[in-house]
């Protein structure tokens, strides 16, 4: 393990040095081995495990290519944390997007445009006044996934975006956890409109607040 740690250390200080640039053919196998002092063994291996996190690209028959530096395409190994993540470890999930999700909300009422903001409230708009348990939770990340896009930082973004994957609605079926839910969505929407970047956040912690509380109430 120590030796493929080398080696994903010298993989990794050769992309971030620049040479080769993002979207450049690696050399072949042995002459990368040679060149960066390593075996063929514990290369192969690196650039297996950094491909598990889309560092490099690996294709098939054609070679392996440094990948875009892109925080959506290099952030995607959270999402994929996330999606294993164990029903008692919600809570933890929820409070990073506490911390994250009202800045993110904020930013947004000075940067989202008008279009984005009308997608959003088509989506609401769209599941009517009395929808079923299964539409909000269908359509509940892609709410706060069009708030995250209008942050204007990808980074930001993209982090969000692999938080949102835990399963925060089960057990959330009971009582007014959906109308409550909606009614948030449309106070966060309304701040939104106004570009009122207090309220967005205001509006942004009470609702995951309020998913917390759910949560714990139903544990």
């Amino acid at each position: 393990m120590a030796v493929t740690d080398e080696a994903i250390e010298k993989i990794k200080g050769m992309i971030v040095s620049g040479a080769p640039r993002p979207g450049d053919r690696l050399p072949k196998e042995s002459e990368l081995a040679a060149e960066l002092g390593l075996s063929r063994n514990s290369l192969r291996e690196a650039v297996w495990a950094l491909s598990l996190i889309r560092i490099p690209d690996v294709r098939q028959g054609d070679g392996t290519y440094v990948t875009s530096r892109d925080p959506q395409l290099l952030l995607e190994a959270l999402g994929f944390v996330v999606d294993f993540h164990r029903d008692d470890t919600v809570l933890e999930f929820l409070a990073v997007r506490r911390i994250l999700e009202p800045a993110a909300t904020a930013m947004a009422a000075s940067r989202i445009g008008e279009e984005q903001l009308d997608a959003l409230e088509a989506r609401l708009d769209g599941l009517g006044d009395d929808p079923s348990v299964e539409e909000p939770v269908a359509r509940d990340p892609e709410f706060h996934r069009g708030i995250a896009r209008g942050c204007g930082n990808s980074v930001l973004c993209s982090l969000l975006d692999g938080l949102s994957r835990a399963r925060v609605w089960r057990g959330l079926a009971r009582g007014d956890a959906v109308g409550r839910t909606l009614r948030e969505h449309r106070a966060i929407l309304g701040a939104l409109r106004d570009r009122d970047a207090e309220a967005a956040r205001s509006w942004a912690t009470v609702h995951i607040a309020s998913v917390e509380q759910w949560l714990r109430s139903a544990r």
